[in-house]
């Protein structure tokens, strides 16, 4: 994906726990978790309303 394996991987969990504490990690990971959703989702919808809209142009122009 970006290149991270699996020990840069393990360094990244490591430094989490350091700098959040146990208690807090998993809430920081859900947080980033539906950050990245939210993300996908409005890219994706982004997407297609531009298709919509080349389709939209399309038309107008055969009608032409």
């Amino acid at each position: 994906m970006f290149g991270i394996g699996v020990p840069e991987l393990i360094l990244i969990l490591i430094i989490g726990l350091v700098v959040f504490g146990p208690g807090k990690l998993p809430g920081v990971g859900k947080a980033l978790g539906q950050s990245i959703k939210e993300f996908k989702q409005a890219n994706s919808d982004e997407s297609k309303d531009e298709q919509k809209k080349l389709e939209a142009a399309k038309i107008d122009a055969d009608k032409k």
